[in-house]
C-alpha cells in the first residue's frame, strides 16, 4: 500500500486531488497548514510528499527544504502558481523530485504521482522458494517438487502479486486492477476462474479464500 501526503489548503483542489488519486493500494492522506503536515510527518510512512507552495500558516517549500536538511529523502512534488522559470529552479534545488503549476490536469498529476512511486518502490524479487515451490519470474520458470508447472500469463501475474504479498490478504478489487491492467471492463468472475485453475495447477498452495473480501497466501507456507 503506498501512502500519499497531499499539504493543499484549497478545499475543492484538495477534494479533486484525492478522487483523483486514491486507488486500490494507494491512499492519500490530505491537510491543510504546514502545522498539521509536520505533526503527521513525525509518524512517517509516507512512499511521497505532494506539498502546495503558498499555504495560511507558511510555506510547502520551506517545508520542503527543512526536510531535506533533517536527511528525508521520501519522494516530493511542489505544487504552485508561480510559472516563472526561477521559481522552479528555486523548488528543484529545495529537494523538490518534481514541480507542477496550476492549474494542472489531473490525469497529468496521477501520471507524475504514479512515475514517482515506480522509481521509489524497491526493486522486485524474481524468485521465491516456498515449501517445495520455486518460481522464478525472471526465466519464467515455475516448478513443484522439481516438477515443471505451465502457467498463462495471467496465472503468472496473480501469482507473483499472492507470494510478494505472502501473509497479507489482497482485496478482489485489488487484484482486478493488477492482473487486468485497469480491471474496469473485466468480469469479477474471471478472477474466481483465474484462482481456481492456479490452484489446481500448483496443488496443496495455499492460497486462502478470505470470504468477502479476497485472497491470501499463507504466511510461512
Amino acid at each position: 500500500m503506498s501512502r500519499i501526503l497531499l499539504l493543499e489548503d484549497d478545499e475543492a483542489l484538495g477534494r479533486g486531488v484525492c478522487m483523483a488519486l486514491e486507488a486500490p493500494g494507494c491512499a492519500v492522506v490530505r491537510c491543510a497548514a504546514r502545522r498539521d503536515a509536520q505533526a503527521l510527518l513525525q509518524s512517517g510512512g509516507f512512499d511521497l510528499l505532494i506539498f502546495d507552495v503558498n499555504l495560511p500558516d507558511g510555506s510547502g517549500l520551506e517545508l520542503l527544504r527543512t526536510l531535506r536538511q533533517g536527511g528525508d529523502a521520501t519522494p516530493a512534488i511542489l505544487l504552485t502558481a508561480n510559472d516563472l522559470e526561477l521559481d522552479e529552479v528555486t523548488g528543484l534545488e529545495a529537494g523538490a523530485d518534481d514541480y507542477i503549476t496550476k492549474p494542472f490536469s489531473l490525469a497529468v498529476l496521477r501520471a507524475r504521482v504514479n512515475a514517482q512511486l515506480r522509481r521509489a518502490a524497491p526493486a522486485r524479487p524474481e524468485r521465491f522458494e516456498l515449501n517445495g515451490f520455486c518460481f522464478d519470474f525472471a526465466r519464467l520458470e515455475f516448478l513443484k517438487d522439481g516438477e515443471a508447472i505451465d502457467l498463462s500469463k495471467t496465472e503468472q501475474r496473480l501469482l507473483r502479486l499472492l507470494v510478494e504479498n505472502r501473509g497479507r490478504t489482497l482485496p478482489r478489487e485489488l487484484l482486478l486492477e493488477k492482473v487486468w491492467d485497469g480491471g474496469e471492463f473485466v468480469d469479477e468472475n474471471a478472477l474466481s476462474v483465474a484462482v481456481r485453475r492456479l490452484r489446481a495447477k500448483l496443488e496443496n498452495a495455499p492460497i486462502k479464500t478470505v470470504y468477502g473480501v479476497g485472497y491470501v497466501w499463507e504466511a510461512g507456507r
